[in-house]
């Protein structure tokens, strides 16, 4: 008997399988930390390069002389809501769990000297909230809760349109 328990205290067989099981949770928890940044990463790109487009597009269509004729922006919501949430073919730009909340467009007006009497400046504004879809695993890890963050990207441009 002493013999078997002096073999068994010396075999390594299973030491492997046993490391790995202790590093596993570890590495799993890595993978969806640089899963989810990359994610957050790419869909803010997406979300920023929506904006600029909007704003470019309310920038073209804006009557140049909105300031003094007077007028407003608020027809144009739905039209600036598509450019930030589709692509150019019409296909959702954004992943799971990113949602754009409200797509906001204002103006300003700034006197001065230029060209004009105003210069109209045009802004779009769009709240958006991301919900983490590996936030168990990172709870689950110990890392805290991630749940969502609601942030907003807005962009501004010249009215140069019609």
């Amino acid at each position: 008997m002493a013999g078997w328990v002096h073999r068994f205290r010396r075999d390594e067989t299973g030491a492997q399988l046993v490391e790995f099981a202790l590093v596993l949770p570890m590495m799993l928890l890595l993978f969806a930390v640089i899963v989810e940044g990359g994610r957050l990463m790419w869909s803010y790109q997406a979300v920023v390069s929506g904006v600029r487009d909007a704003t470019r597009y309310l920038a073209r269509v804006a009557p140049r002389d909105i300031c003094s004729a007077g007028g407003s922006l608020a027809g144009y919501e739905a039209a600036l809501t598509g450019i930030v949430q589709n692509s150019a073919a019409g296909e959702a730009l954004f992943p799971s769990g990113i949602a754009v909340n409200s797509v906001t467009p204002s103006l300003d007006c700034y006197t001065g000297s230029y060209r004009s009497s105003e210069a109209p400046v045009v802004g779009v504004t769009a709240a958006l909230r991301v919900t983490f879809p590996f936030a168990a695993l990172v709870s689950f890890a110990g890392g805290g809760t991630l749940g969502t963050i609601d942030t907003s990207v807005s962009d501004q441009a010249r009215v140069y349109g019609s």
